[in-house]
This record gives structure tokens, C-alpha cells and sequence, in this order.
């Protein structure tokens, strides 16, 4: 096996075998190489990882090896894990995300028509989570802002476009529709949660 495969090889065995990392011997048997080559081939791999500067590093930890960030880096790691995109969404901006989906571009005033309720903090949540965005004036007095989606969103739910979006139905029967309703807000929730 060349160096390179083999460098290849046990670097998509440090990834896969995550925080509980591998001995050098687990490697060779899995590599089917000898312990002494292995060894030499992640020592290299490990100055090759620190002199091309690679935001992961491979270190040693209780005889084994794995795969991590680098220390420097963790400024970045704490950002996105605060990071407004990666919470979940309340019930309020799950019902107004829909209804800017169907219904764009709208103002916050008819959003908060159609839910009977205001609509500012939802709309700020959805903003702040990149999902919706301001795509315009309305024309008239005070020229309300519009929102609409964004890529994000179509992204974000694996979409081409917005015709993608499953049709509203032509007969309205409010109990199906609640159903329907919370069994949308409930897979939405739990892709966010996946994210």
C-alpha cells in the first residue's frame, strides 16, 4: 500500500472511530499492514496535518488516536454553538415561517391578520435564524416592510423552490387541517433539532 492510501485509509479510520479513537496495533490489523509502518505512516500523517495547518489534528490519548480541532480554533466552535441558527423555533414563528412561505411577500401586519395574534418576535426569531428576510417595500402609507424566504430556508428543507412546497388544500376541515398542522410543526422541529 502507498503512503498515500495509507495516510487516506487511516485518516477515514480516525473519523469513523470518533472520540474513542485506535491504537496503532487496532489499525495494522485492520490495515492489514505492520505495526511499525502504520505507526511511521501516522506519525507522518500527523506533521503533514500540522504543516499544512488542517483545522482538525491527530493526537494521542491513552495509547490511542483520534481525530480533533485544533485548540486555536475554538473561538469559531463557540460562535456556532451560540449561534441564533441552531435553537429551536417556537410555536408562534413556526405558524409565522408558514404563512411567509404560502403567502410571500407579506407584511408583518397581515401576518399578524392571519394569526390573530402579533408577529414581531417571530418575525425577529426567523430573521435571526436566516429562514425569512426583508425582500422589499409595500407600496402605500408608511410603506411596510415585506418578508419573504430565503435560500437558507429552501436549503434548509431540501428545496429547489417554493413551488416544491406541498399544496394548501381547497376545502378547509379544520380538524384535519390541525392535525395536518401539528404533524408539519412537529417534523419541522425535529429537523431543526437534527441540525
Amino acid at each position: 500500500m502507498k503512503l498515500e492510501e495509507l495516510h487516506a485509509a487511516i485518516e477515514g479510520l480516525l473519523f469513523v472511530i470518533g472520540d474513542e479513537g485506535i491504537t496503532v496495533e487496532q489499525l495494522a490489523e485492520v490495515l492489514d499492514v505492520e505495526v511499525e509502518t502504520v505507526y511511521d505512516a501516522l506519525l507522518s500523517l500527523q506533521q503533514l496535518c500540522n504543516e499544512q495547518q488542517r483545522g482538525l489534528q491527530i493526537i494521542e490519548v491513552a495509547g490511542g488516536y483520534r481525530l480533533t480541532t485544533r485548540p486555536e480554533h475554538s473561538p469559531y466552535f463557540k460562535k456556532l454553538a451560540t449561534s441564533p441558527i441552531h435553537s429551536g423555533l417556537s410555536q408562534a414563528a413556526l405558524e409565522t415561517l408558514a404563512i411567509v412561505a404560502y403567502r410571500q411577500p407579506i407584511t408583518r401586519m397581515e401576518i399578524d391578520d392571519i394569526r390573530g395574534v402579533k408577529s414581531e418576535k417571530a418575525i425577529q426569531s426567523l430573521t435571526s435564524k436566516l429562514l425569512i428576510k426583508e425582500v422589499g417595500r409595500a407600496p402605500g402609507a408608511g410603506r411596510p416592510i415585506l418578508y419573504g424566504t430565503t435560500p437558507f430556508f429552501l436549503d434548509h428543507f431540501g428545496l429547489k423552490s417554493l413551488e416544491e412546497l406541498p399544496p394548501l388544500p381547497e376545502e378547509i376541515d379544520v380538524e384535519s387541517l390541525e392535525d395536518e398542522a401539528d404533524l408539519f410543526f412537529k417534523k419541522f422541529e425535529e429537523t431543526l433539532e437534527t441540525e
